[in-house]
């Protein structure tokens, strides 16, 4: 159970943080660039949720959210034992099947693409959007820590089927608003 009673610390004041073993890196270390985005993709989350309201797709997300918190424990967890444990918390294969299934459930009432689709739509759409970009940033800044120290493979497959799963996302909520802006190539010369 997490307790703060001060929000300040001082201990970043140098330009380093503290990772989960009590060891100290850079705020510039790939690792913590990669928690900072996924940090980014999980506010770009919320944005979307409070542009959806209640129902079934925002529960979904916020269920992500606490994910992508699990997500960013996992990548701030240094070592190459990727295994949970009660005091360590790592992705797992299930939490990546999830979203697959959830994608082919969202994707199962949907016709094909025929176009590719521009980022819009409803507000929640676009919103959802936004946060797919994000997560994909997030996605490239975790595999760019992966070349550098050892990370749960997982979270980046995680972070790779949840930008699927937003775009797929994005669809759904569009589709009971008059469907997908659909990209016309050349349209504007």
């Amino acid at each position: 159970m997490v307790k703060l009673n001060k929000i300040y610390t001082r201990t970043g004041d140098n330009g380093t943080t503290g990772l989960v073993d009590g060891s100290r890196v850079a705020k510039t270390d790939p690792r913590m660039s990669a928690i900072g985005d996924v940090d980014e993709a999980n506010s770009a989350i919320g944005v979307a949720i409070a542009a959806l309201g209640t129902g079934d797709t925002a529960a979904a997300l916020t269920r992500i959210q606490n994910d992508l918190f699990d997500l960013g424990a996992d990548l701030a967890t240094p070592g190459e034992d990727f295994a949970p444990s009660d005091m360590t918390l790592r992705i797992v294969a299930t939490q990546v099947a999830r979203l697959e299934n959830e994608i082919d459930a969202m994707n199962s009432g949907m016709p094909s693409l025929t176009s590719f689709i521009l980022p819009g739509g409803t507000a929640a759409a676009a919103a959802i959007h936004v946060a797919r970009a994000t997560v994909r940033r997030a996605e490239r800044t975790a595999v760019a820590a992966a070349q550098a120290v050892p990370l749960n493979p997982l979270t980046l497959s995680y972070l790779n089927r949840l930008s699927d799963y937003l775009f797929v996302a994005a669809r759904f909520v569009n589709q009971n608003a008059g469907g997908d802006v659909l990209w016309v190539p050349g349209a504007s010369r």
